[in-house]
C-alpha cells in the first residue's frame, strides 16, 4: 500500500487532535482540584448587563499542534506534486501553507461561546465577569458571586 493511502486518515487525526482543548474550567459549574475544600466567599448582586463573547481556549505559546498537523499534512501533499526541484518547492509551500491552515483551524476549534455578565453588587459596586455560556442569564436576574480574584464565578440565587 502507498503511504498515499494514509494522508485522510493521518489529516482527520491531526486536526481531530487539533480541537481537544480543556474547556470545562471556564464554566461556572466546574471547580478546579485548588478550590475543593477551601472557603468561597459569597457576594449577591443584580445582572445589569450581558453581552455574548468567546473565550479562546488554550495558548499559541502551548499549543503547535494543529500548526505542526498542518504543515506535515501539507507538506505530504505537496509531496506528490511535480518531480526533481519542482517537487521540492511544493513540498515547501504545501508544509507553509499547511501550518498556517492548521494553526487557524485549531484556534478557531478552541474558541468557547460565553457570557461577559456585569453584577452591580448588592453593596453598590459592579464586577464584570466572563464565563462560559454553560446557562442563560437575563439582565435584572439575582445572581451569586461565588469566589474572589480569579476565581470568581456568576451562579443563579
Amino acid at each position: 500500500m502507498k503511504p498515499t493511502y494514509y494522508l485522510p486518515v493521518v489529516a482527520l487525526s491531526l486536526l481531530t487532535l487539533a480541537g481537544c482543548a480543556n474547556t470545562a474550567p471556564y464554566g461556572g459549574d466546574v471547580y478546579r482540584g485548588n478550590q475543593a475544600q477551601t472557603a468561597q466567599s459569597v457576594d449577591f448582586g443584580t445582572i445589569t448587563a450581558i453581552r455574548p463573547v468567546q473565550i479562546q481556549a488554550g495558548s499559541q505559546d502551548t499549543s503547535m499542534l494543529g500548526g505542526l498537523g498542518g504543515a506535515v499534512v501539507g507538506g505530504l501533499l505537496g509531496n506528490q506534486v511535480g518531480g526533481g526541484s519542482g517537487r521540492k518547492i511544493a513540498t515547501a509551500v504545501g508544509a507553509i501553507g499547511g501550518g498556517v491552515a492548521g494553526g487557524k483551524v485549531e484556534d478557531r476549534a478552541n474558541r468557547v461561546n460565553a457570557w461577559e455578565i456585569e453584577v452591580q453588587r448588592d453593596t453598590g459596586s459592579s464586577v464584570v465577569v466572563v464565563q462560559k455560556a454553560d446557562r442563560n442569564f437575563q439582565v435584572g436576574q439575582r445572581v451569586r458571586l461565588i469566589g474572589s480574584g480569579a476565581n470568581l464565578s456568576v451562579a443563579p440565587y
